[in-house]
């Protein structure tokens, strides 16, 4: 069937838009393959963090501001994205929504004593490690009865939402003890100041914050038996601005802010660490 030339001419049209539309729609596409958190942080001088509220020495929300290690990572790690301090806008990412809040692009970064596994890994990709961890006990001063995760049969552990380290103790340690769920770290301290708890467990440098706000009245066991590797959390499959936050930390290693940042946030009589090599990713 022949078309009038009119048909003919509609016809080309729809071709071309077609052609026009499939196009635009592979440039935006590849444009936002490219939209990495390296290229347009600086151009929007803005970057949005994820942190803890609640934890002193690391992540703490006060009426002056913000403090803490994961604090001072983050802010060296806004400068080298060429993002100024003022910008930084800090968002508090609980335990258990971590992942959301990267995937959901409600914040940039999470900067939250965030442990590198596979299951994150899944849903989330990570630069660092920044600092490695171990999971170890807070007890009161006076407590001679729990000497290790083995010791906790019988007794009251603190367990937050969206952590596991009260469930590895159950799994592996003392199946007999009694985990009692708190919306947070913070929420924990007061229960063990208070007696609702034996015990809190989570990674140590977190404990030994609470121990130095709490001087006197809580203690670190001393005896970590996990490895709990920090790393930023980010976008899943940014790779550009993970290699880049990388080359970051390491800088920070180097130049000797990191451990600065150490002692800054747990005094001087904090035993800084080696520093930890990057992960291959």
């Amino acid at each position: 069937m022949r078309l009038s030339p009119v048909l003919r001419a509609g016809a080309v049209v729809a071709a071309l838009a077609l052609a026009v539309t499939a196009c635009g729609g592979k440039s935006q596409q590849a444009a936002a393959g490219s939209d990495s958190l390296v290229d347009r942080a600086k151009t929007a001088n803005k970057l949005t963090v994820g942190i803890k509220f609640d934890q002193p020495g690391l992540g703490l929300k006060t009426a002056d501001g913000y403090t803490g290690f994961d604090v001072d990572v983050a802010k060296y790690i806004a400068k080298k994205l060429g993002v100024d301090e003022k910008n930084i806008v800090f968002k508090q990412a609980p335990s258990a929504q971590r992942e959301d809040l990267i995937a959901q692009g409600d914040v940039d970064l999470v900067i939250a004593t965030y442990t590198i596994n596979d299951k994150r890994k899944a849903k989330v990709s990570f630069a660092g490690p920044y600092f490695v961890a171990g999971q170890d006990l807070l007890v009161k001063s006076d407590n001679t009865a729990i000497t290790g995760p083995e010791t906790l049969n019988g007794k009251k552990l603190c367990s937050v939402t969206g952590s596991t380290s009260a469930q590895n103790i159950q799994s592996k340690f003392a199946n007999q003890v009694a985990l009692q769920q708190y919306g947070g770290y913070s929420e924990c301290v007061t229960g063990l100041l208070n007696g609702a708890i034996d015990a809190l467990s989570t990674d140590d440098i977190i404990l030994q914050g609470y121990a130095a706000a709490n001087a006197g009245k809580l203690k670190v066991v001393g005896k970590p038996f996990s490895t709990e590797p920090y790393g930023v959390g980010l976008k899943k499959g940014d790779t550009k601005t993970q290699a880049a936050i990388d080359s970051y930390i390491q800088e920070m290693e180097k130049d000797g802010s990191w451990a600065a940042a150490l002692k800054k946030n747990f005094g001087d009589n904090y035993k800084v660490p080696a520093e930890p090599p990057i992960t291959e990713k």
